[in-house]
């Protein structure tokens, strides 16, 4: 009864005993990718060990309920009002991190900041603390444009950014 073989159940009709091959994604994997990469939970996957691979600090560790790793500053707790919405990381009674995405925090409330905000391999545009704020001076741009042309500004707007 030691056998690993012997926990498996069979299922009733002719797949009962069809398993995934190894390797293949279970159905809700590739969204959890998904929201792991937009989350930045993109530390180093065990068995590698918990360091950075642009600047080769350590870093804390931690299992993400998508199942994969996010890699925090050690130690460091900020004030979750001074850090950009989407990258206030909080850990559960178990030790697993989420992202508090871009929700308002409550007065008082901290948070940990992932490595990659503090990397000193990475420069400010590879890390994109405020990717929101460049959507939204995008639209602004466009939006300026579009007034420009349609009230026939005969000189240049000036340049914002």
């Amino acid at each position: 009864m030691g056998d690993d073989t012997d926990s498996i159940i069979p299922l009733p009709g002719p797949d009962g005993q069809r398993q995934r091959p190894p390797g293949t994604p279970t159905p809700w994997e590739k969204a959890d990718r998904a929201q792991a990469a937009r989350d930045g939970a993109t530390g180093p996957e065990p068995p590698a060990p918990p360091q950075c691979p642009h600047c080769g600090l350590a870093g804390d560790r931690l299992r993400t309920y998508t199942g994969q790793h996010v890699l925090l500053e050690p130690g460091l707790r900020m004030p979750a009002h001074l850090v950009p919405g989407g990258h206030r990381w909080h850990v559960d009674g178990n030790g697993v991190a989420w992202n508090g995405g871009l929700d308002e925090p409550r007065p008082g409330e901290t948070c940990r900041i992932p490595h990659r905000l503090a990397c000193p391999g990475l420069t400010s545009d590879e890390i994109e603390p405020w990717r929101w704020l460049a959507a939204v001076r995008d639209r602004n741009g466009a939006s300026a444009r579009r007034k420009a042309d349609a009230e026939g500004f005969r000189e240049p707007l000036i340049d914002t950014g």
